[in-house]
């Protein structure tokens, strides 16, 4: 095969890639999005709700590309209006609600997550079982980490309380499901990554 049919050949399968990476992107955002429909309020201001599992794990099997871009699609929707965050809509839920960190905290916990698998876990190549569950493992870990950093963060900056406060209002009673989340998040992505990587990578 000639070295212009080859480069074709690249060239149509990025192509191809691409657009099957702009589709999960588009899904996982859609997804996301009408996760706002479970969620159960507690006293503190932040509700319980998958809509943090899907955005995480959309960084863990898309990457750090079309997993951001998936949760920054699914940010700009409700930050135009339309009803996709658990309560309220709008741009001013970000800059100025107690949950405006947490928001932010999916995006950047998908593309830590997304990163650390990219650099770590090659898709085009074979990796030992052992390495892949204990990696999505670390992924999972890192992304829960930046989200409540994240959300720690800006429940303080916009409540004016301490971070003890914070902490027993955000992080304590969402500790049992945060741990039945990541699992579910690392179970899915041992075992969808490679696939779906290799439809988009």
């Amino acid at each position: 095969m000639s070295e212009e049919k080859l480069i074709e050949n690249e060239e149509r399968t990025s192509g191809e890639n691409n657009l099957k990476g702009m589709i999960f992107s588009a899904l996982f955002a859609a997804l996301i999005s009408c996760a706002a429909f479970f969620h159960i309020p507690l006293p503190g201001g932040v509700p319980i709700v998958l809509q943090d599992m899907l955005a995480l794990l959309s960084g863990m099997l898309l990457g750090p590309v079309w997993g951001t871009l998936a949760v920054f699609v699914f940010l700009i929707l409700g930050a135009i209006g339309l009803p996709v965050y658990s309560g309220k809509a709008g741009i001013q839920v970000i800059i100025s609600g107690p949950t405006g960190g947490f928001l932010i905290g999916y995006m950047l916990g998908a593309l830590a997550a997304g990163l650390l698998l990219r650099f770590a876990l090659n898709p085009k190549k074979d990796h030992a079982k052992a390495k892949i569950w204990i990696l999505c493992i670390c992924s999972a870990v890192l992304a829960e980490v930046v989200l409540f950093a994240c959300g720690l963060g800006g429940f303080v900056r916009v409540t004016g309380k301490g971070l003890d406060v914070a902490v027993k209002a955000c992080v304590i009673p969402f500790i049992p499901g945060m741990i039945i989340k990541t699992t579910l998040n690392v179970i899915l992505t041992g075992s969808l990554r490679k696939r779906v990587q290799g439809m988009i990578a």
